[in-house]
């Protein structure tokens, strides 16, 4: 009963939480209602367990109660049917108090076992969780040694990369198999649900591959740590992150880097000014999920890590996206010449944001469809490249 309780806790809990999440939805779509009405039924449904629970412990307990009243009722029998000749009355008094206290402890520790056992329930499923669960790969392999300077120029191999996230699920990137020369600016592009981001996935080995394999600068990935291999990319993404801190922890959490270099990285970012316009500027404090900055500023600040990290690969998923466009202009120019030297692969919803690129990857259901210079692609009337170019420029007509 206490599992049947606890499982139907979690999904009242989390719609309260994504509830509180999306209020301004919520009141814009006028769908107060209806939530209200999901939150009363799943009330409900915990309830009824927790009723249950509680009806079922106080059953038991009257049982025990049963139990000692019982053991109690006979030895007072026993106590007074008997001759004083065959028991003596201390003994007889003696009996009648051990009785009362042992069948008084008998119900205390019952109940206290019972209780034991119903609330470790919950770490049970958290047990099961730590063992079921399947970690990533360790993040150092000492039998692997690699350059300090490594990637040195940053040229990426995938070769017949197959990747599916999740066991029993289709495969997203199917045979992936094409080379980035060092610091190159590759544009991918393609539909949705084409297996962009999933490039991305792949290259951090967020997602441990089902066949091939990505090498860097001649360096298997899947040969070294986690660690070792994350922490010499950089990724701006499109959904930007923060940490609960301050601004010099979400910009250099380990500090290596002086203020001069991180105001300088702010600087190039376009959010200077802000920064320093903050109580205790640096140490400004950072609520969580950054909810004290607008997106705009969140993927300003990403962008700043990334600038402060000077990557020789950086991974771009539509990284202006939260961006007015005259910030996007500055952005661009800050990027470009920031990132000169460093491969730059960028995965492009908005296909103007990668008409500069040295190449465009169009990719299509897992597969590289294309891969060529933008302007040769463009000038193919059927390409799908011209396709996606044809399509954008209708919409935004």
């Amino acid at each position: 009963m206490k599992n049947l309780e606890n499982i139907s806790r979690s999904p009242w809990f989390s719609l309260t939480t994504s509830t509180l999440h999306g209020l301004s939805t919520i009141h814009a779509y006028n769908r107060r209602d209806n939530l209200t009405e999901q939150f009363n039924i799943l009330s409900d449904i915990n309830s009824k367990y927790l009723f249950m629970f509680n009806a079922g412990t106080r059953a038991f307990a009257f049982c025990l109660e049963l139990m000692a009243a019982t053991t109690t009722l006979f030895v007072a029998l026993f106590v007074v049917l008997s001759s004083n000749d065959l028991i003596s009355p201390s003994l007889k008094g003696l009996a009648i108090s051990y009785s009362l206290q042992l069948t008084g402890m008998l119900q205390y520790v019952a109940r206290l076992s019972i209780e034991v056992e119903a609330r470790f329930d919950s770490a049970e499923r958290l047990q099961e969780y730590v063992t079921n669960c399947k970690s990533e790969a360790p993040r150092h392999v000492k039998e692997t040694q690699i350059p300090q300077d490594w990637p040195s120029s940053g040229g990426i191999t995938f070769v017949d990369y197959k990747m599916r996230y999740r066991e029993n699920t289709p495969i997203v990137l199917n045979g992936i198999d094409f080379h980035i020369q060092p610091g190159e600016k590759l544009g991918i592009v393609g539909r949705t649900g084409s297996g962009k981001s999933s490039l991305g996935v792949a290259l951090f080995r967020l997602v441990e591959p089902a066949a091939g394999t990505i090498l860097i600068d001649g360096v298997d990935i899947m040969s070294i740590g986690l660690q070792d291999l994350r922490s010499k990319l950089s990724v701006i993404p499109q959904d930007p992150v923060l940490f609960v801190g301050t601004v010099r922890y979400n910009l250099d959490p380990f500090n290596k880097y002086t203020d001069e270099e991180i105001w300088a990285a702010l600087e190039k970012s376009y959010m200077k000014d802000s920064i320093s316009k903050l109580e205790g500027r640096l140490e400004a404090h950072v609520m969580e999920n950054g909810e004290n900055f607008s997106v705009g500023q969140r993927q300003l600040i990403c962008m700043a890590r990334a600038l402060l990290r000077n990557s020789k690969i950086i991974l771009l998923d539509e990284a202006t996206a939260s961006i007015d466009a005259e910030t996007d202009a500055l952005i661009q120019n800050t990027i470009q010449e920031a990132f000169r030297n460093s491969t730059m692969l960028t995965i492009a919803h908005r296909i103007s944001t990668v008409m500069q690129a040295d190449r465009i990857l169009v990719m299509d259901n897992g597969q590289v469809a294309e891969l060529d210079d933008p302007n040769t692609l463009k000038q193919k009337p059927f390409s799908l490249f011209s396709l996606l170019l044809t399509a954008s420029n209708t919409v935004n007509l």
